[in-house]
C-alpha cells in the first residue's frame, strides 16, 4: 500500500492534506530511527508526572447514580428545587412520605406469603411482622438508634404501615378490622395502593374508590429517618449501614413461618451499584491478561530474529502509557471519574493493537537490507496516515459527544478522547523507538530473547529443535522484505479472490439486505430507560425486593404533585374555578385516578360551605387556614402562605397502571402537556420523573451521538481518504454498524439507556478503526482494476482487523460471566460492535467499494 498512490479515478483526488502529512510522517519516522532514544524516554517521563493524577482517584469517583445516569438538564431536578424552596421538609416535627422532595431515607421491607393461596391478613403473619417491627427498633444499640433517627409526626415516630398501627400490639385484632377494611382507600383518608399489595377485593357492591378487601399477599413496611440537616443525615446514614449488616441475621432469628421478607434501603442502590464493580475487578483482570496476551502472540514468529515479540509487549504498554498520562491528567484538573470510564480501556487498548499491527504490518514490507531509520520513514509514511484517520476522528467524536445530556457518557467521552491523543503521541514515538530499536536488532540478526548473533544458515547436525530456536533472519531475497505473515497469503490468496467472485458479491449483497432489515426491525422494538435492578449484582437483595414491589405493588404509581408555582388569588371565584378545571384536566388523563386525588382547596371549599365561612376575601380565606388545619394537619405543609397571601401550593394526584417504560414516558409526557396548557402556572413533580426524564432524551442523545460521530468521520475523511466518493464509506459503515447493534440489542434483551449508549459510542471507536483504515487502503493501493485493490486492501490491512477484532472478543468474553447487568450488557454490545465491525471492514466494505469505485472513474 503506497501512499499517494493513484485513486480510483485521479480526476477526483482530494489529497492536499494526505500527501503533505505523509511527508512529514515520513520525515518524523526517519528521525525517530535515526534517534529512538529520546522518542522513548520522553513518553515515559510525561507518563510518570501526569500519572501523579492518580493519587486523586479516591477524591475523584463519582457512581452516584442520580448524578451520573439521569440527564444533567433534568426539567424534574429544576422542580425539585423548586419544591425544596417553596415547601421546606420537617422530618423531626411533621413528616408526610407523599410530600418527600426526593426518595429519602429509608428502611423498607416486603412481606410475602410464604403459600400463593394463603392471606397476610391473619394474627399469625401479623404477629410475624409485628416481631419484626420490634425487631427493627432494637437495632444498632452500638450507635444512634432508631428512636433517635426516625421521621417523626405527631411526636411519634411516623408508623411503617397503616395497618400495623392500627393493630398495636394485638396481632389478633387484624380479624376485628378486616370486615371494614376497603381498598384502595380506608377509613375515608388512608390510601393503601402503596402498602397493601395483592388484593383481592369484593366486586359487590361496587364503588368508585374503594372496595372491601378479601385477602391480601403481601404489605410494605417503610422506616422512615430524618434528613432535615446535615448531622441528622450523617446519623440516618450510619443506622442505615448498620442496619444493612444486622438484618440477614436479624431476619434469620425470628424464624418466620408465614411470610417470607425482603429488604431494601435507600443507600443500597449506591453501595450495590459500588460492589458489583469491585466484584467485576478480577473479570476484567482476566480479561485485560487475554487481550494483552493474544496481542502478544499475535505479533510473534516462528523466526527466533523476525518475531516482533516485543514490539507486541510494549505496544500493549504504549497504550497503557496512554492511560496513564490522559486519566492522570484528568484527575488532577479534578475531571470526576465514574466507574463507566473503566470500559474505555477496552477501546483504547483495541485501537492501539490495530494501529500496532499496522505499522507491524508496514515495516516487515520494507526491505530489510535498507537502513533502520529508512524502513522507519517508509513504515510512517505507509501506515501513519491511516492510523492517523481513525485517531482524529475518534478524537473529533467523543469530544463533540460529549455534550450529551447524561454527565455518565460526557466523561466517558472525554476521557476516551483524551486518552486518543496520548495514545497517538505515543504510538508514533515511544512505539516507533520500540519498532526502531527491534530493528536494530534484527539488523544485526541477534535473538529476540538472548540478543546474541545467531546464524541465517540452518545446521543439520544441531538438529530441528536447535536450528527452530536458534537460527533466524531470513527473508525473500525476491523482494528484498520479510516472509509474509500466513495470514497475509490467506487473505491475499484465497479469501480475497474468493470474496471477489461475482457469485460471492450477489451472496454479501443479499446478506446484507437481510442484516439492515433484521437490524431495523430490532430498532423498532428495542426499549428504553435504565432499569435500576441493572446497576446492581444478580443475587443482591435489593433484586428481590424490586421484583416483589413489580408483582404486588404495580397497579398504583407514584402520588404526584401538583404545584402552583405562582401567587394566586385563590379568593376569586374565577380563578378557583380555572384552577379546578386544570385539575379535572390533569385527572382526565389515562394515568391518573381522579378518585384518589388530595386537594387542600377542595377541602377547604367544602369545610366554608358546611360551616358557613366567608373565603370571597384575602382576610377571611387565609384566617380559616386554621380550621382546615385543623381537620387536616397535613394540609399545613402543602401551602405556603403570609398573612395577606398565598405564595404557592400543592395538590396530589394518583397514578395509576404505569407498568412499563412506554407507560412512565407516556405518563409524564401526559402530565406535563396538560400542566402546560393551563391557564394557571402549573407544574407536576414527584421523585421518580428524575428518572422519567431519561425517556424524553435517551433516543435523542443517541441519534445525535451517532450523527456526530458520522459527521466527525466524514469530516476527517474528507481531508485524508484521496477520494471523495470511497471516503463517503466511512461514515456509512459507522451508521450501518450503530442500526446494527442497536437493532440486535432489542433481540439480545439490552435496553437502549446510558449504559448501553456507552458502549454505542465505543461502537464508533470501532466502526472507525475497521472501516476507514480499509478504505484508505483500497483507494491508496496502486492496483488498476477494482476487485485487485479491493484484495490487495485485505492482504494489506485484513490481518490487523482480525488480529484487533479477536484479542477485543477474546478479553470481554469472560465479561459475558459477570454476575451483574452493567458489565453483561457490555460484554453483549461490545461482541456485537466487534462481529459486525469485521463483518464491514472485511466484507461489505471491500465489496461495496468494487461497485460504487467504479463511479470515480466517471
Amino acid at each position: 500500500m503506497a501512499a499517494g498512490g493513484p485513486a480510483a479515478g485521479g480526476r477526483y483526488r482530494t489529497d492536499c492534506v494526505e500527501r503533505p502529512l505523509s511527508r512529514s510522517l515520513r520525515r518524523l519516522g526517519g528521525q525517530v530511527g535515526a534517534q529512538p532514544w529520546p522518542f522513548l524516554l520522553f513518553p515515559v517521563a510525561v507518563s510518570a508526572a501526569l500519572g501523579v493524577g492518580f493519587v486523586h482517584l479516591p477524591n475523584r469517583q463519582s457512581n452516584d447514580i442520580v448524578a451520573q445516569f439521569t440527564p444533567r438538564w433534568s426539567p424534574a431536578k429544576a422542580d425539585r428545587r423548586l419544591v425544596q424552596e417553596r415547601f421546606p421538609s420537617r422530618d423531626s416535627q411533621r413528616f408526610s412520605a407523599q410530600r418527600l422532595t426526593t426518595e429519602g431515607a429509608f428502611a423498607s421491607f416486603v412481606a410475602v406469603v410464604k403459600e400463593p393461596n394463603q392471606t397476610l391478613l391473619t394474627p399469625a403473619a401479623f404477629a410475624e411482622l409485628l416481631a419484626l417491627d420490634r425487631a427493627m427498633w432494637r437495632l444498632n444499640a452500638s450507635g444512634p438508634t432508631y428512636l433517635e433517627v426516625c421521621a417523626r409526626s405527631r411526636n411519634s415516630c411516623a408508623s411503617p404501615n397503616p395497618l400495623l398501627g392500627a393493630v398495636g400490639d394485638n396481632p389478633a385484632y387484624i380479624e376485628t378490622l378486616l370486615p371494614g377494611l376497603t381498598f384502595p382507600l380506608w377509613r375515608r383518608q388512608v390510601f393503601l395502593g402503596a402498602s397493601l399489595g395483592g388484593v383481592a377485593v369484593d366486586a359487590q357492591p361496587p364503588s368508585e374508590k374503594s372496595r372491601p378487601v378479601l385477602a391480601a399477599k403481601a404489605m410494605r413496611l417503610f422506616y422512615y429517618l430524618q434528613e432535615d440537616d446535615a448531622a441528622q443525615r450523617e446519623a440516618s446514614v450510619k443506622w442505615l449501614k448498620a442496619f444493612l449488616v444486622q438484618i440477614p441475621d436479624v431476619l434469620a432469628s425470628l424464624n418466620l413461618t408465614s411470610v417470607q421478607v425482603a429488604y431494601l434501603t435507600s443507600i443500597s442502590q449506591q453501595e450495590e451499584f459500588e460492589k458489583s464493580g469491585k466484584a467485576a475487578i478480577p473479570l476484567f483482570s482476566i480479561t485485560y491478561f487475554l487481550t494483552i496476551f493474544f496481542s502478544v502472540i499475535s505479533c510473534a514468529r516462528l523466526d527466533c530474529v523476525q518475531t516482533k515479540v516485543w514490539v507486541g509487549v510494549f505496544g500493549v504498554l504504549s497504550s497503557g502509557l496512554a492511560v496513564l498520562s490522559s486519566f492522570g491528567l484528568l484527575m488532577s484538573c479534578e475531571v470526576p471519574f465514574p466507574i463507566t470510564v473503566a470500559n474505555a480501556l477496552f477501546l483504547i487498548l483495541g485501537v492501539a493493537i490495530v494501529d500496532m499491527s499496522i505499522m507491524v504490518s508496514c515495516w516487515q514490507k520494507t526491505k530489510v537490507k535498507d537502513e533502520v531509520k529508512d524502513r522507519m520513514a517508509d513504515t510512517y509514511a505507509e501506515a501513519a496516515v491511516s492510523v492517523t484517520i481513525t485517531t482524529l476522528t475518534g478524537i473529533l467524536a467523543f469530544y463533540v459527544a460529549s455534550a450529551t445530556s447524561f454527565p455518565s457518557i460526557q466523561l466517558f467521552c472525554i476521557y476516551t478522547g483524551t486518552a486518543f491523543i496520548f495514545c497517538y503521541i505515543y504510538n508514533l514515538t515511544f512505539l516507533g523507538a520500540i519498532l526502531t530499536l527491534n530493528g536494530r536488532r534484527e539488523e544485526s540478526n541477534r535473538h529476540w530473547l538472548t540478543c546474541m548473533k545467531v546464524s541465517t544458515e540452518t545446521q543439520e547436525s544441531r538438529g530441528s529443535a536447535y536450528n527452530m530456536c536458534c537460527v533466524g533472519g531470513s527473508y525473500n531475497e525476491s523482494t528484498g522484505a520479510e516472509f509474509e505473515h500466513p495470514m497475509n497469503g490467506f487473505f491475499r490468496k484465497h479469501f480475497g479472490p474468493f470474496l471477489m467472485h461475482p457469485c460471492t458479491k450477489v451472496f454479501v449483497v443479499v446478506l446484507y439486505l437481510g442484516y439492515l432489515g433484521s437490524s431495523i426491525y430490532g430498532c423498532t422494538r428495542v426499549k428504553e430507560g435504565i432499569d435500576l435492578r441493572h446497576l446492581v449484582n444478580d443475587h443482591s437483595h435489593v433484586i428481590k425486593y424490586y421484583n416483589w414491589t413489580d408483582n404486588y405493588f404495580k397497579d398504583y404509581g407514584p402520588k404526584v404533585m401538583v404545584i402552583v408555582t405562582e401567587s394566586l388569588p385563590y379568593w376569586n371565584s374565577s380563578v378557583r374555578s380555572d384552577l379546578e378545571n386544570c385539575m379535572q384536566f390533569i385527572e382526565n388523563s389515562t394515568y391518573v385516578n381522579e378518585y384518589l386525588s388530595e386537594s387542600w382547596l377542595r377541602t377547604h371549599i367544602t369545610i366554608a360551605k358546611t360551616m358557613y365561612l366567608a373565603i370571597d376575601d384575602p382576610v377571611s380565606f387565609i384566617q380559616n387556614f386554621v380550621t382546615l388545619f385543623q381537620m387536616n394537619p397535613e394540609f399545613e405543609l402543602d401551602i405556603n402562605f403570609t398573612d395577606q397571601a398565598v405564595l404557592a401550593s400543592r395538590f396530589f394526584i394518583q397514578t395509576v397502571n404505569v407498568l412499563t417504560a412506554v407507560d412512565e414516558r407516556m405518563l409524564l409526557e401526559q402530565l406535563r402537556g396538560r400542566a402546560a396548557g393551563c391557564k394557571i402556572p402549573l407544574r407536576v413533580y414527584h421523585p421518580a420523573f428524575i428518572y422519567f426524564d431519561q425517556y424524553l432524551v435517551i433516543a435523542q442523545n443517541t441519534i445525535q451521538n451517532a450523527v456526530i460521530g458520522s459527521g466527525a468521520m466524514l469530516l476527517i475523511s474528507l481531508l485524508l481518504i484521496p477520494n471523495p466518493l470511497c471516503l463517503l464509506w466511512v461514515p456509512f459503515a459507522i451508521g450501518s454498524i450503530i442500526v446494527g447493534v442497536t437493532g440486535f440489542m432489542a433481540f439480545w434483551g439490552v435496553n437502549l439507556d446510558s449504559i448501553s449508549m456507552i458502549n454505542l459510542i465505543i461502537c464508533i471507536g470501532f466502526s472507525v478503526v475497521f472501516s476507514a483504515h480499509i478504505s484508505y487502503a483500497f483507494v491508496s493501493s496502486e492496483k488498476p482494476g477494482m476487485n485487485d485493490r479491493a484484495v490487495d486492501a485485505l492482504y494489506h490491512l485484513g490481518y490487523p482487523v482480525v488480529q484487533g477484532a479477536v484479542s477485543t472478543i477474546l478479553g470481554v468474553l469472560v465479561l459475558s460471566m459477570a454476575s451483574a447487568y452493567i458489565f453483561r450488557t457490555f460484554f453483549k454490545i461490545m461482541f456485537l460492535v466487534i462481529l459486525f465491525g469485521a463483518l464491514h471492514g472485511l466484507i461489505f466494505i471491500p465489496v461495496f467499494l468494487t461497485f460504487f469505485g467504479l463511479l470515480g472513474r466517471l
